[in-house]
């Protein structure tokens, strides 16, 4: 286990936190989990942990005196769009909230470096071009709404505090570690990738693709497919320049590149050798048509670019990883 500077990361016990806590490991530091096990999997936590909710002060008061945390991470979050449409006051309290909650205790334990999961979603509905982050912010769902009023609440602290925040806008999240052990693992599963090979694996009897008719080439929407390593290595690059004194900022992480729904089944058929059984139905409320992101500004200060994210690579490790989640069922 790494004995070095202890790094609170908020949803470690979940998809994208889990392979933060791995990344984070590795370059030297000692990952605190603090999750409240709403999503999250015990099995995913492999060193210190902290039960607990982000809007309870006492844990979160503990778990910054327990441990000598010199800075954050932050992935807890209700994270679902369809969700956050019928159900809104979720999506505000516990994120925007629980943010206010987690930054008060920080303030309270002299801890000023945050390296927060945003997202997308914030932009809304865009045009066809990959997105600069000096495109508008106009989410047109809650769950990207309640991460906009987060970053807006960071920038003021930044200002106000001198807090050193990094607000990550990631694409859609896919693949699995290598190494294996940790992947995506929802129940309910909404995600096309893993969604998709679970029903290959007849764990899902009513795949569907949700509208066909979007002002793209093939009708489908289109997005932009991140490898979850990637993700994990940029959050720890991040962190660097934050313990370096850098001030932060917002930057998209993606490819660049944009994968239809269709076209993402392709890639799944291609790697498996089976067509993924699904029926149409109608575009759920608050999807934009495309979503792709212009990762130019990451390069330059992060000095991140994907290295994991070829979508051969993204099918491979997410089939590896859901042939163990997910065995054949008969």
């Amino acid at each position: 286990m790494s004995e070095g500077p202890a790094i609170l990361v908020t949803g470690g016990a979940g998809y994208i936190g889990s392979h933060a806590c791995r990344a984070l490991r590795a370059a030297g530091y000692q990952p605190v989990v603090f999750d409240n096990f709403s999503t999250g999997h015990r099995s995913f936590v492999g060193g210190p942990l902290v039960t607990g909710d982000l809007l309870d002060k006492a844990a979160l008061d503990g778990a910054f005196a327990r441990h000598e945390i010199v800075a954050v991470m932050h992935f807890a979050a209700a994270s679902l769009v369809g969700e956050s449409v019928v159900d809104p006051q979720k999506y505000y309290r516990n994120n925007v909230v629980g943010t206010l909650s987690l930054l008060d205790a920080m303030r309270t334990a002299g801890c000023h470096r945050l390296v927060f999961s945003s997202t997308g979603a914030v932009y809304g509905n865009a045009d066809s071009n990959a997105l600069s982050e000096t495109y508008p912010c106009e989410p047109i769902n809650p769950y990207g709404a309640s991460k906009w009023m987060i970053e807006r609440i960071l920038a003021d602290y930044r200002s106000a505090y001198r807090l050193g925040a990094f607000c990550l806008r990631y694409f859609n999240a896919s693949g699995a570690d290598a190494a294996g052990g940790i992947g995506e693992l929802r129940d309910p599963e909404t995600h096309l990738i893993p969604r998709a090979m679970m029903a290959l694996q007849g764990h899902v009897g009513d795949f569907a693709v949700f509208g066909d008719d979007y002002d793209t080439p093939d009708g489908t929407a289109i997005r932009d497919y991140i490898h979850v390593t990637d993700l994990a290595t940029a959050h720890v690059e991040a962190l660097k320049l934050l313990m370096q004194g850098h001030a932060g900022g917002a930057f998209n992480l993606g490819t660049g590149t944009g994968f239809s729904v269709r076209e993402i089944l392709s890639a799944i058929a291609a790697e498996t050798g089976r067509k993924v059984p699904h029926v149409v139905k109608p575009r759920r409320a608050g999807d934009p048509t495309y979503l792709v992101a212009n990762p130019a500004a990451a390069r330059e200060t992060l000095n991140f670019r994907a290295q994991h994210s070829d979508l051969a690579a993204v099918i491979r490790t997410a089939w590896a990883w859901h042939q163990k989640a997910h065995p054949l069922r008969t």
